[in-house]
């Protein structure tokens, strides 16, 4: 069998390995995929982007692999976003070599730890500097602790001694004192390492696992302490020999810190990091189990099923409301239409009534009328004198008509009663939509899960390295902002001063322009010549690029000064001496001013193999597709202003198209958007 968790040792060699690649790494956005599993997009100064994934219960490590973002971020995703995204990740810690780990971020808050229960069935738990539990992926009352919101986090007891601090003579007394139970397994639950590691200091010592431990020599037990301090200081000191072991068949078996006794003889596939390792492995153990069947097939059947009967009982309910609607509006219709006939006839049954008739004779006087056929006597059906209402039938339209009220007064009730029905269809309809939109998704991974089930793994592996390579294959400008001009020349941009200060200093040449905005808190633009005179065209665009990621579009300024300059014009050093600010220059010499540079970008959508959002100016995006929208300064933000522009850019897709990008996640679009703020400009819709 496969591993199917990390171990306390394996932990300890991921956390080693990830802590000087992560410290003090920018958090970008975080993904959520399934139900346990987040992955964390990273990025450093001069850097590629920094991945990991955290499989509660299961793994944590860097990956390579770049998964299609889920189209509707899931509600714990959307909370860890709000409290994570856009900190700073300044740590990444083992909680006293348990199964535990906890990544410490910087936030404009203060200081939030993420703790990660990498044991059972897996938590992620988000607290403050106090331990406060902020968040929780699961809320749980347990015997000897709870996770609940606004408590003390409180730690689960420890599955054993920590090998970092145990001491010889503990480990003996310990050992010896579990009796006559076998020491791989005494050795397992003292130091809590697990059963594979237990069996290897076994090895290394030289001792039959199924031993009794209280037959331990002190000779034995100081050989398993030894064994023991080797695989700690190779932890310790980063001396690691990753791989992953195959079994006879060439079939994943486990993912390994360094090599271990217990797998000689075995294939080994040897990697370059621990994290490499697990990320290799993970994924195509995921493939193999997904081969397999693994997936719950039988259970989406069974909620596709479930939502279809749902869907047809709301529209059923949808149909029936609407006939009611239309129902209670035509005899409000009728009542009005026979006013005349219907007051008098109302009038004459209350005279006859005040005058001393009772109603059962005057209702037997209508009857015997009605048999003449002539109305109003005619329409009369029965008579209910509990609520002394008569029961007409007119124009083929059956309904109670009340004495007690005024013909306006009954018209109204049917006009109200159409109202309610109405109100009650649409409140029906947003059901449906989302139960048709529920059913859609659950269709999707049905049909991809049946799918998979017929695939080979190797064809699984295939897919998911071409996602790998599509990563390797990324550019320099990808890390900053960037469109390319309607005539063809890149554009690159900083997004902080961390990358302005890089974009200028390590991306630029003497030919290429640099613009800015004439407002504190704008990006550098970037105009890459590439050996081309740069064109009126292309500095156009540039310019409203600039004026529209700076601080103006937060404002809501309607438009905003630009200058550009050629490089050599930058400099470090400012007048006497003064110190420049990081991601901030000096500008010697003349500026070339673009004044009042409106603010405006468009956000266009191209559907061929693959969905693809472009951004930018609007010159630029219409040279690339014809479906965009064009965005102003405005007051709409976050996700309520994506799902808008989705909404507007998929009104202009065909059927088809629209198809395609119906599981495409609005968080493609964020990147596109200044400050992720800002309202469609309708008139050019």
């Amino acid at each position: 069998m496969p591993k199917k968790e990390l171990t306390s040792f394996d932990i300890s060699a991921v956390v080693k390995e990830l802590q000087p690649i992560i410290a003090d790494s920018r958090v970008n956005n975080i993904y959520q995929f399934g139900e346990k599993t987040l992955i964390f997009k990273l990025h450093k100064t001069d850097q590629p982007p920094i991945r990991i994934v955290i499989d509660a219960g299961r793994r944590l490590h860097s990956t390579s692999y770049a998964e299609e973002s889920p189209a509707e971020p899931p509600p714990f995703c959307m909370l860890i976003r709000r409290y994570l995204r856009d900190s700073w990740l300044r740590r990444i810690e083992q909680y006293a070599f348990e199964r535990i780990v906890t990544v410490t971020f910087e936030t404009k808050t203060g200081m939030l730890n993420l703790v990660v229960e990498l044991f059972g069935d897996g938590n992620m738990i988000l607290t403050n500097e106090q331990n406060i539990i902020i968040q929780a992926m699961y809320f749980k009352h347990m015997r000897d602790r709870d996770i609940q919101r606004s408590q003390v986090l409180v730690y689960p007891p420890p599955s054993g001694k920590d090998p970092f601090k145990i001491t010889q003579p503990e480990l003996e007394v310990g050992l010896k004192g579990a009796g006559d139970a076998e020491v791989v397994r005494t050795l397992a639950r003292f130091l809590g390492i697990g059963g594979v590691y237990a069996e290897e200091l076994l090895l290394r010592a030289g001792i039959e696992k199924t031993k009794k431990s209280q037959e331990l020599t002190e000779t034995e037990i100081s050989a398993v302490f030894g064994a023991m301090q080797i695989l700690l200081a190779a932890v310790l000191e980063s001396k690691l020999e990753p791989a992953i072991i195959l079994d006879a068949e060439g079939s994943f078996l486990d993912a390994v810190p360094f090599r271990l006794v217990r797998y000689a003889g075995c294939q080994i596939q040897p990697f370059k990091s621990f994290n490499g390792a697990l990320d290799e492995f993970y994924l195509r153990v995921m493939a193999v189990e997904k081969a397999a069947g693994t997936v719950e097939v039988d259970r989406l059947k069974q909620e596709t099923a479930r939502l279809r009967r749902v869907v047809a009982e709301q529209e059923k309910s949808i149909a029936e409301e609407e006939k009611k609607t239309e129902r209670d509006k035509q005899i409000g219709d009728v009542i009005y239409a026979h006013f005349n006939e219907l007051q008098t006839f109302q009038e004459q049954l209350l005279r006859a009534n005040n005058q001393g008739y009772d109603w059962k004779a005057i209702i037997g006087q209508v009857m015997t009328a009605k048999k003449s056929g002539k109305p109003p006597a005619s329409y009369t059906e029965s008579f209910d004198g509990k609520n002394l209402s008569l029961n007409l039938s007119i124009d083929g339209y059956h309904f109670g008509f009340s004495l007690r009220k005024s013909l306006f007064e009954n018209a109204n009730v049917y006009y109200e009663k159409g109202k309610l029905a109405k109100q009650k269809a649409q409140g029906a309809h947003a059901a449906l939509s989302e139960s048709k939109k529920k059913l859609a998704e659950v269709e999707r991974e049905l049909q991809e899960a049946e799918a998979l089930k017929s695939l080979k793994p190797a064809q699984i592996m295939e897919a998911l390295s071409k996602r790998k390579e599509a990563m390797a294959n990324k550019q320099w400008y990808e890390k900053f902002r960037w469109f390319t001009t309607s005539d063809g020349f890149l554009v690159a941009a900083g997004k902080d001063t961390v990358s302005n200060e890089v974009i200028i200093k390590k991306y630029t040449t003497q030919e290429d322009v640099v613009f800015h905005a004439e407002i504190t808190g704008s990006p550098f633009v970037v105009i890459k010549a590439e050996g081309k005179s740069i064109t009126e065209q292309a500095l156009k665009e540039a310019a409203e690029y600039a004026a529209s990621f700076s601080r103006a579009w937060r404002e809501n300024a309607g438009s905003a000064d630009v200058y550009w300059v050629k490089v050599d014009q930058l400099s470090k050093s400012g007048p006497s001496g003064e110190s420049i600010p990081h991601g901030a220059f000096f500008v010697v010499g003349k500026r070339n001013w673009y004044r009042n540079t409106p603010l405006r970008i468009a956000i266009g959508i191209s559907v061929d193999d693959e969905t693809c959002f472009v951004g930018g100016p609007i010159d630029s995006v219409k040279a690339k597709t014809k479906t965009y929208v064009t965005l102003l300064p405005g007051d709409y933000q976050g996700k309520e202003l994506l799902q808008m522009i989705m909404r507007s850019i998929t009104a202009k897709l065909s059927k088809e198209q629209r198809e395609k990008t119906g599981k495409t996640s609005i968080e493609q679009i964020r990147e596109f958007v200044p400050y992720t703020k800002g309202a469609i400009n309708q008139k050019a819709v």
